[in-house]
């Protein structure tokens, strides 16, 4: 008899409940349980998991398999155990969190033997908010080119593999590596493999973003993430040429592992671990960043790579702040472009290029940035009762644009705005006569949310209006014709600056009066 068409590799441990809706995704796969078997790795877990899985292996005997070992600490020793026994032509890995669209493995299966494919991938999307990089599934391909496409991005192994090309080649998850250990094993299978291929017409994969984050990514600390990114990046140099081949797999470890290590949380490290970390990616960087990989990383990862490469610990902290504060630096503007004025610029000791400092395309969003400093009822310049809202920017050069060019709206309702310099920056006031507030409102009443919108440098940015500390106007009952609404400007609890307004129903009226007199005013 011959063998399964394919093998599900799952690693498991304390994945419950998880578990039982991985496990229920597999066994009712569309392409048959005679064409599927999976291998199920116990790696000492402690909550039942080890129980769910007997349970499967009871009421599927021909499907399931259950192997044990002691807690090894990641996903790498009981996958290894698990290929070991594989009997499909094609293996597919999942964690046991995870789960299956009901006929990803048919697709899949079907793909491979129609395009003679070596790794196919299926689209993979995120829930509960786990974030999947999604470019390389934005179109199904027969083959799809490593290092010219977005699949250095997507090196997780959740992919069908051929097992022929795993075994020829001895491809196995790296033990030594607490985290990440499967993009080594995915990277040189892709390098491998005569056809990579992917479907992006079905979702195949759900990640799970478990509800107490204790995915092994989630939970890594800080020196497993050091450790991971100098594996990584050593074995690509050791399996690829120097090149430009090489350069499309690193661009993605030095954008996505290397420089996440010199983000704001770097900045909480002490000054030794801080030391520590720069000297090691330091070494990194002045190893194999180069020309080519930074011209092809976004450009704040860019400029944290290249300081931390060639500038010391001071420089590396202060760009680090600098890129943390997220409102617009001071500038040199030059041929209608904007520079930044951060660690570098202009500064012959390192003599990067003005474009690295480019803020032009991101000006607008920056300067659309406003903090709301106070919520009134007046009068518009028309006379008419208005809700005021002002809000100050320490951008001088907001002054400079034309009321076309500032906008600030609530909801769709944009108001009248002017803008004042002074001392310190410039002060907005928007005016939004209570007519047009209450021209349209839903039956059940509305909380719009006020932004303020941004066009220039042939840009346009908008933002919501924050503010640093509590603002509000006194509710106003308001009427157009004979509709009453209650009109409640005031923050929430993110900072945003929002306008509540609620229909006032006779119903509603009445207890409004019994909360205010409830003897009946007697």
């Amino acid at each position: 008899m011959s063998g399964p068409d394919v093998t599900v590799v799952v690693a498991v441990y304390n994945t419950m409940p998880y578990l039982t809706a991985c496990l229920d995704s597999l066994v009712g796969q569309t392409i048959g349980r005679d064409r599927l078997e999976v291998v199920a790795v116990d790696d000492g877990s402690t909550d039942g998991s080890g129980a769910e899985l007997d349970r499967y292996a009871e009421r599927y005997p021909g499907t399931v398999r259950v192997l044990r070992q002691a807690n090894s600490g990641g996903p790498a020793a009981p996958s290894n155990l698990a290929l070991d026994h594989a009997r499909g032509r094609y293996v597919f890995f999942i964690g046991s969190d995870d789960h299956l669209g009901p006929e990803a493995l048919e697709r899949l299966v079907d793909a491979a033997d129609r395009w003679d494919s070596d790794v196919v991938l299926g689209r993979m999307v995120g829930t509960n908010k786990r974030y999947v990089h999604q470019a390389v599934y934005a179109t199904t391909q027969e083959r799809l080119d490593l290092f010219d496409s977005a699949l250095p991005w997507s090196l997780s192994n959740t992919k069908l593999f051929r097992r022929d090309l795993v075994e020829r080649y001895g491809l196995r998850f790296r033990t030594d590596m607490p985290m990440g250990s499967d993009q080594p094993f995915t990277l040189e299978a892709c390098v491998r493999a005569k056809k990579v291929s992917v479907l992006g017409d079905y979702d195949y994969y759900f990640a799970v973003k478990r509800d107490n984050a204790q995915n092994i990514t989630y939970a890594s600390r800080f020196e497993e993430r050091l450790r991971c990114a100098e594996e990584l990046v050593g074995f690509v140099a050791g399996l690829i040429e120097p090149g430009r081949r090489r350069d499309a797999v690193l661009v993605r470890h030095f954008t996505w592992e290397v420089a996440k290590l010199l983000r704001t949380e770097f900045l909480a490290l002490s000054p030794d671990v801080q030391r520590h970390v720069h000297d090691r990616v330091r070494k990194l960087a002045e190893a194999y960043l180069t020309e080519g990989v930074l011209a092809r990383m976004p450009s704040e990862e860019r400029l944290r790579l290249a300081v931390a490469r060639d500038g010391g610990l001071d420089a590396v902290r202060e760009l680090i702040e600098q890129q943390a504060d997220r409102t617009l630096p001071e500038v040199t503007i030059a041929d209608g472009r904007w520079y930044a004025h951060r660690v570098g610029f202009r500064d012959p000791a390192f003599g990067y290029p003005d474009d690295w400092y480019d803020v032009t395309d991101r000006a607008a969003t920056l300067l659309a940035k406003l903090t709301a400093t106070g919520l009134a009822w007046g009068r518009d310049g028309a006379g008419a009762r208005a809700l005021v809202i002002t809000a100050q920017s320490r951008r001088a050069e907001l002054a400079e644009l034309s009321a076309e060019a500032l906008r600030v709206s609530v909801g769709d309702l944009t108001g009248v705005t002017s803008v004042t310099p002074d001392g310190t920056g410039t002060v907005v006031r928007a005016d939004f006569a209570v007519d047009r507030l209450l021209a349209v409102v839903a039956a059940t009443g509305e909380r719009r949310t006020v932004r303020a919108e941004v066009s220039t440098l042939g840009g346009a940015g908008t933002a919501p209006l924050r503010t640093d500390r509590p603002v509000a106007a006194p509710r106003r009952l308001a009427r157009r014709g004979v509709r009453l609404h209650l009109v409640t400007p005031t923050t929430n609890h993110k900072g945003h600056v929002i306008v509540a307004i609620t229909p006032v129903t006779p119903g509603r009226f009445l207890a409004r009066l019994r909360r205010i007199w409830p003897s009946g005013g007697k």
